[in-house]
């Protein structure tokens, strides 16, 4: 999987799974990671007051995702807003 660098997608798709335990509680109950794409993780938040705070937290977001997954296949957070749906 490395020789294919499937190892960072496959990585970055955990993350993506994981964001739960990885955001902790507070947060994922408004915000939700959706897609992992060249090493941008892009998270669905609800509402543009959460979007604004999730900003101020990025570098500390993307700290712990690397962390969680055991590598440095994240640079950086995606935020947009969550579409009218209902939430997870």
């Amino acid at each position: 999987m490395r020789e294919l660098k499937l190892d960072t997608g496959a990585a970055g798709w955990r993350a993506v799974a994981e964001w739960p335990a990885i955001a902790g509680e507070r947060v994922a109950r408004r915000a939700h990671a959706t897609s992992f794409r060249d090493g941008v993780l892009t998270i669905e938040v609800e509402g543009s007051a959460w979007m604004h705070e999730l900003g101020y937290l990025e570098r500390d977001l993307v700290h712990r995702v690397n962390r969680h997954v055991g590598a440095e296949i994240v640079r950086r957070l995606r935020f947009v807003r969550a579409s009218g749906g209902s939430q997870r």
